[in-house]
């Protein structure tokens, strides 16, 4: 019995095969990039190309992305709405890589739903990498410095405004304040699970409990309120 011969050059056969097999990995993060500046658009997707572990979706597919990458040099209105139609997609969760961001600009980012921040500076592959596998899996990422300057201007402003929805502050346990505390020391899930003897997913529940209970956007919109509020 013959067998046909491929016609295809062994080389673009092997290419074919390695495509094929990479996108049938069930465990691939889709993640879309939006970037107004093609320089900036380019380096983030060179960079994340080369990962096996991200699958990078092409404009028309964006909004089944899983992670969405908004990449900016400053935050201004026109990037402040798309951030905001981002956050109206649910398939996707959204992160910004920006040049600059001051504390007002980080609290309107997080308002707007933005999951995770990086310098651009600092945004080499495998920071990138990092970024992109926390949003997908919950987490929110945020350097040191920048959560604690966030916390800062937050404690500055409306130190009386009314809770939301009339809630009191009772409603949160030790436990959540204790881990709200936590966050704000710029802690991940991993890391609050291990000082306060309870499993990831614990802890993921107990974060995801305060933030829906006191309708708040976010770990750092919670850790902003409970500062606010004297909580923490």
């Amino acid at each position: 019995m013959s067998v046909a011969a491929s016609h295809e050059p062994a080389p673009n056969r092997a290419a074919s095969a390695h495509r094929a097999l990479t996108d049938a990995r069930p465990d691939r993060v889709t993640v879309a990039v939006h970037a107004a500046d093609l320089v900036l658009r380019v380096g983030v997707v060179q960079q994340l190309r080369q990962r096996p572990e991200i699958d990078l979706l092409d404009a028309a597919d964006a909004e089944r992305a899983q992670v969405s990458l908004v990449v900016v040099d400053t935050v201004d209105d026109e990037v402040a709405a798309l951030l905001a139609r981002l956050r109206h997609n649910n398939a996707t969760r959204t992160g910004l890589i920006a040049g600059s961001l001051g504390p007002g600009a980080l609290q309107r980012v997080i308002e707007c739903g933005v999951a995770a921040v990086l310098r651009r500076a600092e945004a080499d592959q495998d920071r990138l990498l990092h970024l992109v596998l926390a949003i997908a899996n919950g987490e929110g990422v945020l350097p040191g410095d920048m959560l604690g300057k966030l916390l800062t201007h937050v404690a500055s402003l409306h130190r009386s405004a009314p809770e939301p929805q009339g809630l009191s502050l009772s409603t949160l346990s030790t436990r959540e304040a204790d881990m709200l505390r936590l966050v704000s020391e710029g802690l991940d899930t991993a890391e609050i699970a291990r000082k306060t003897a309870y499993s990831e997913r614990t802890v993921k529940n107990v974060l995801h409990e305060v933030t829906t209970r006191l309708q708040l956007r976010n770990r750092a919109h919670a850790v902003g309120y409970a500062l606010r509020n004297g909580l923490i």
